[in-house]
């Protein structure tokens, strides 16, 4: 939980940089993501090499800021803790000519990050605003370390303080595609339930939210009840993680376990940047669209959870030849290759729109037949429109499914709410139906869950079949029709004529009243 002193810097950012002549959310985040990363290899280094000194570290010190550049400038120059102190016209100009050309092409700094700087461009424009940006930032840190020295954690705070910088871009109109609700994300994380030593991935990463979300899954099965924080919205979570002592499981974590992809460069740097600061040190980010020809890696991962993107579509001839699916669509695209890409028995929680659920086209029946036929599909939890407000006002669901196998009953719910208005304001709320989607999602059973106007309840396959394949839950659920007895019509004409006279005769004692 970050504290009102954090907030206010970090919204300070956002003003200065708005001020500053970059409006665009994505094109801040992405700058500031920068400054972060120049920050960050300056104080890796620098603890590398503190640890090399006092023995901690076995391994021999080798700074990233060594040697000397083409114009024969001390790396060292490079340094955050050097150019900060600079005035700023003089700060501005050795950052776009120095520094950045510098992290652009680290070899021995982080790679995963480094690796897509290639087409990177800085675009902080003034002076003033590179030097107020740099203060604030170093303001955030000091004001982490102090609440540090009182018992936060400095991994956990960072983090949140990224995905507070995030949470703007969800604000900004269509940039807010590429950011899911980080409940809906724990929510699914808790469905799917990944578990430590599975290889995660998500197809269309974005800001690595649903990697992310599975990391911070992981870490609270292995943390003790009393470290777990319960939030507003209903879901457990703890990321002290103090049953998770085995250093190879941490480096398995932090650089086998997450993977992604994007097409998008700018996203997949922040993704690198969003998880990187919440500990995973190596995330397996990477430039990919998995849709086209170039991407083959089928049956890989044990874990799959994604939030694709909706009603796009994609050159034919680019489409992978491995994708059974006869159509440009990339909502069912997407969903035949989180199929594909999952080894037998791996997992996958999805959100499609609605039409996936329903659609008539041979396409849309072909991948729920494959759902059924080929998959276990265990649930559709049909989310309420406002969800994605105010970016995006379509229906959605998340399917929860296992490759390999037939399915014999379907798990439907009917989220009505998540804890949050369904307009354009997505205020909290009281009303919250995914502690109790996650608690009965848990205790499911086909024997028992059978009544159809009740908002948890399964459908068996011959039903499913019967209705063409059809898994939207209106198909399925009984409505809880009620009886209502009207009064007799002559009873009612009386009443209307009693008003009558009484309005007549306060009418008739006014004009009385005015003679």
């Amino acid at each position: 939980m970050l504290s009102n002193t954090i907030k206010s810097e970090i919204n300070n950012l956002w003003d200065k940089f708005w001020s500053g002549g970059i409006a665009n959310p994505l094109t801040a985040i992405e700058q500031i993501s920068y400054l972060l990363f120049m920050k960050r290899i300056d104080e890796l280094d620098l603890k590398r090499k503190a640890d090399a000194e006092t023995g901690f570290s076995k391994q021999k010190y080798i700074s990233i800021f060594g040697g000397t550049d083409k114009d024969g400038e001390d790396n060292q120059k490079k340094r955050w803790s050097y150019f900060k102190q600079l005035e700023g016209g003089e700060m501005l100009t050795h950052v776009q000519a120095k520094v950045f050309p510098f992290i652009k092409t680290l070899k021995n700094g982080n790679s995963a990050f480094t690796e897509h700087m290639k087409d990177a461009v800085f675009m902080i424009p003034k002076a003033s605003l590179l030097v107020e940006a740099v203060n604030i930032i170093d303001n955030i840190y000091n004001e982490i370390e102090r609440e540090q020295k009182e018992g936060q954690s400095f991994q956990d705070t960072q983090g949140d303080v990224y995905e507070y910088l995030l949470s703007e871009i969800a604000q900004s109109g269509k940039n807010g595609q590429f950011r899911t609700p980080r409940h809906i994300i724990q929510m699914i994380a808790a469905l799917v339930d990944p578990k430590l030593g599975e290889e995660i991935c998500d197809p269309a990463c974005g800001t690595g939210g649903f990697l992310l979300g599975a990391y911070q899954h992981i870490l609270t099965q292995h943390t003790s009840e009393n470290y777990l924080v319960k939030e507003d919205n209903g879901t457990v979570w703890g990321t002290i993680s103090d049953k998770l002592s085995d250093k190879r499981q941490w480096q398995f974590l932090r650089e086998k376990a997450f993977y992604g992809f994007d097409f998008d460069t700018t996203m997949v740097r922040i993704g690198l940047m969003n998880l990187m600061l919440h500990g995973i040190d190596h995330p397996n980010i990477d430039y990919k669209d998995t849709l086209s020809k170039k991407y083959n890696e089928n049956n890989r991962f044990d874990v799959v959870m994604a939030n694709p993107p909706f009603k796009g579509s994609i050159d034919k001839s680019d489409i992978n030849e491995d994708l059974s699916i006869n159509t440009t669509k990339t909502e069912l695209l997407f969903v035949n290759r989180i199929y594909n890409m999952l080894r037998l028995g791996g997992r996958a929680g999805v959100i499609v729109p609605d039409g996936v659920l329903f659609g008539s086209s041979n396409a849309h029946k072909a991948l729920r037949k494959l759902l059924i036929e080929q998959c276990e599909l265990q649930g559709v939890i049909s989310m309420p429109s406002g969800v994605f407000k105010p970016y995006a006002g379509v229906s959605t669901a998340v399917l929860i499914f296992v490759k390999g196998g037939t399915t014999e009953n379907v798990w439907f719910y009917d989220m009505e709410a998540d804890g949050y208005s369904l307009d354009d304001k997505r205020t909290k709320t009281v009303d919250n139906d995914i502690p109790d989607i996650i608690s009965k999602w848990k205790s499911r059973n086909p024997q028992i869950d059978i009544d159809k106007k009740q908002k948890a309840f399964f459908v068996n396959r011959k039903e499913i079949e019967e209705n063409n394949y059809d898994l939207s839950i209106n198909r399925y659920k009984d409505a809880d029709y009620k009886e209502v007895e009207y009064e007799d019509p002559a009873k009612i004409l009386e009443k209307i004529e009693n008003l009558e006279n009484e309005i007549s005769n306060g009418l008739f004692n006014l004009r009385n009243q005015y003679k």
